[in-house]
């Protein structure tokens, strides 16, 4: 898979969720409310985004070939600046 064709499998991929789960930004706000009562200290929407960049990250250290994991970096990473 070329460089090209993952950034429109991403394009695709992040389309098909918003269809699924709504706004990203409002998502990812809901998603920092429920880890802020969890870990019973504030989490932002641009912290769920890192920490979900983190665990895709450390996923690709065991197999760095596994496409979903680079795509849902390549997400998670344009997502950052909407949720910020």
């Amino acid at each position: 898979m070329t460089s090209w064709s993952i950034l429109g499998h991403t394009a695709k991929v992040l389309e098909e969720r918003s269809y699924d789960y709504g706004d990203a930004a409002d998502q990812f706000k809901a998603i920092a409310a429920r880890w802020s009562i969890t870990l019973g200290m504030p989490v932002s929407p641009a912290q769920v985004a890192l920490c979900m960049i983190d665990l895709k990250l450390a996923r690709l250290a065991y197999d760095p070939r596994h496409v979903d994991s680079i795509v849902d970096v390549i997400g998670y990473a344009a997502l950052l600046r909407e949720v910020r």
